[in-house]
């Protein structure tokens, strides 16, 4: 089975992995931004960190409250403009 050429990487959310000795400096920084700066949809745009530690639920209460506030904000200003 012939090998990959030396210069040949993968590209992964525009890291480059090749081998060098900083790789596992950048996996780690790869994973710390996967599971504590990424929002995942499928998790209703939390980290998969909020999810672990149980602070899902107080961002999306949170979340919900700023939504609603938005919307009565919006709803007041429509109601003076046609005026």
């Amino acid at each position: 089975m012939p090998s990959a050429p030396a210069h040949a990487g993968l590209c992964v959310v525009g890291v480059s992995l090749r081998p060098r000795s900083g790789l596992p400096d950048e996996l780690e920084a790869f994973v710390d931004h996967y599971n504590h700066q990424r929002y995942h949809e499928s998790l209703s745009n939390v980290t998969p960190a909020d999810v672990y530690f149980g602070r899902d639920k107080a961002i999306l209460r949170g979340r919900g409250k700023i939504k609603k506030k938005t919307i009565r904000q919006r709803h007041l200003q429509q109601q003076k403009q046609a005026a």
